[in-house]
């Protein structure tokens, strides 16, 4: 034990070393708006209000495209509500002062659409299981799924859960799934909370486990619920969209590992989340396990989820919060080794929680990434499980100076006949002919749209003289490039 704390010791001294930022790389933030944490801090109750509302959100996405985030986690369902036109549950109080308030627009397409215009992905994040504490519950009134499907609701300690035992439960969850999924252009659904409460020794399930347990032990039992219920709705979502990314923020620590204790806390044994089955199985393209811990906590469990991971996307969570003194007593230097760390040893990326912390640039937090970590920009990690075969490349770029002192680039399509995953383009641009596509700091542009792109350098004497245009399709694979004339 002591040979492998110390070679994990060594490894993390020389990690500020080895931080090369990699070309494909997932950068992701939590958009909380329960509660309104990260957002919206005005209410959508007039024309003005509106417009500040979505200003608000546009504002932590120009930051974020700023510092070269590639995805955003924007809260689409909370607890028993949620944040878009649903047929099925009220919209959050959140964005109107009043519960099932209509704001005059839909948030979840404005996200959407913002995301795309700046190249980023926008995942759909839903709490699954928790419905709130029996005030909230209250507010919703008739419009609560406790009322309108009372035979997949249970209480427990104060609060209401979907009941994951009740073979419904996963219905349910698919028809809001399917909502969002089949209406809206969402890269993917993450799933939080998709677990049982801690320690949930009486969590009022006993007549399912008596009817559906089958001889099994009531801890397998219930991990065996929430991996059908995991398996149904990533079935069911690539059934409609397989290019839409499926992913969990599991609780961070899976089980004890060879390296280190999880000291009694962990996903496996306190709330029943079989996440490394899931990952086996292939029932997950990416998880974001919520590694919120320092030194012992965080290293050796982030190499077993990687070495479990069935080359599915790890993308540890990190705990940037505890940045704020109110918070914790972290100091800046922890998120740098976790993230120097994560690239090192060749996890997907990483993600922050929450984006707050990113906009109040905490100890310095947001200028770091941006001078040091995210200095170009990262293309997302392919899923090459889904698909591996690259679009066609596209053609005949042309260059053409205008007078203003753009650029207008123009190029044919890639030929590739699929309308709902037509490929979109990445712009590269460099001083050297031809242009090194495998250099993120060549990187202009990404998810371009159409066949031009107009290329305005914000300082002109740095203005690139070559090009190239790749196509990339939904699923991360990228084709060969068309090269501008030398």
């Amino acid at each position: 034990m002591k040979r492998i704390l110390l070679t994990l010791l060594y490894i993390i001294l020389l990690l500020p070393l080895a931080a090369q930022a990699p070309k494909q790389e997932v950068r992701a933030a939590w958009i909380t708006a329960v509660y309104g944490l990260d957002w919206p801090r005005t209410r959508a109750t007039s024309p003005e209000g509106i417009r500040r509302q979505k200003a608000e959100l546009i504002e932590i996405l120009d930051k974020l495209k700023a510092a070269n985030f590639n995805t955003v986690l924007f809260q689409t369902r909370t607890r028993g509500d949620v944040l878009y036109r649903s047929d099925i549950e009220p919209f959050n109080s959140i964005l109107t002062g009043k519960t099932g308030g209509n704001p005059g627009y839909d948030p979840l397409a404005f996200a959407v659409e913002e995301c795309h215009k700046r190249g980023m992905e926008c995942h759909a994040w839903m709490v699954t299981i928790p419905l709130g504490n029996r005030k909230h519950v209250a507010a919703l009134g008739k419009e609560s799924v406790t009322k309108r499907k009372p035979a997949i609701c249970v209480p427990y300690k104060r609060e209401y859960f979907l009941n994951p035992g009740h073979p419904q439960t996963k219905e349910y969850l698919m028809s809001l799934v399917r909502e969002v999924v089949e209406r809206y252009d969402v890269d993917g659904v993450h799933f939080d909370y998709l677990r049982y409460p801690e320690h949930a020794l009486r969590f009022p399930d006993s007549y399912d486990f008596r009817k559906y347990g089958k001889g099994r032990s009531l801890a397998q039992w219930r991990r065996d619920n929430l991996t059908e219920i995991v398996r149904y709705i990533y079935k069911g979502v690539k059934a409609l969209k397989p290019w839409v990314k499926v992913s969990t923020c599991p609780v961070g620590k899976y089980r004890d590992t060879s390296r280190y204790s999880s000291r009694g806390w962990n996903a496996f044994n306190t709330v029943y989340q079989d996440v490394q089955g899931w990952l086996g199985e292939g029932i997950q393209d990416q998880i974001y396990p919520m590694m919120y811990f320092r030194g012992n906590g965080f290293y050796p469990f982030a190499l077993d989820w990687q070495e479990q991971s069935n080359g599915r996307h790890i993308v540890p969570g990190l705990g940037i919060y505890f940045l704020d003194p109110s918070e914790g007593n972290w100091t800046m230097d922890e998120v740098e080794r976790q993230i120097n760390f994560i690239r090192t040893r060749g996890l997907a990326g990483e993600a922050h929680y929450r984006v707050k912390y990113l906009m109040d640039n905490t100890q310095d937090l947001y200028d770091i990434l941006e001078e040091s970590y995210y200095t170009a920009p990262a293309l997302q990690p392919a899923m090459p499980w889904i698909d591996s075969i690259a679009p066609t490349a596209p053609r005949n770029l042309s260059v053409e100076k205008q007078a203003d002192g753009y650029t207008l680039l123009r190029w044919q399509p890639a030929t590739d006949n699929d309308k709902r995953n037509a490929p979109t383009y990445v712009v590269y641009g460099s001083d050297t002919y031809p242009v090194d596509t495998s250099n993120p700091e060549n990187i202009l542009a990404q998810r371009v749209q159409g066949t031009e792109y107009i290329y305005a350098p914000i300082r002109p004497w740095m203005a690139r003289k070559y090009f190239a245009v790749t196509a990339t399709d939904r699923c991360g694979n990228e084709s060969e490039a068309a090269f501008s004339a030398e």
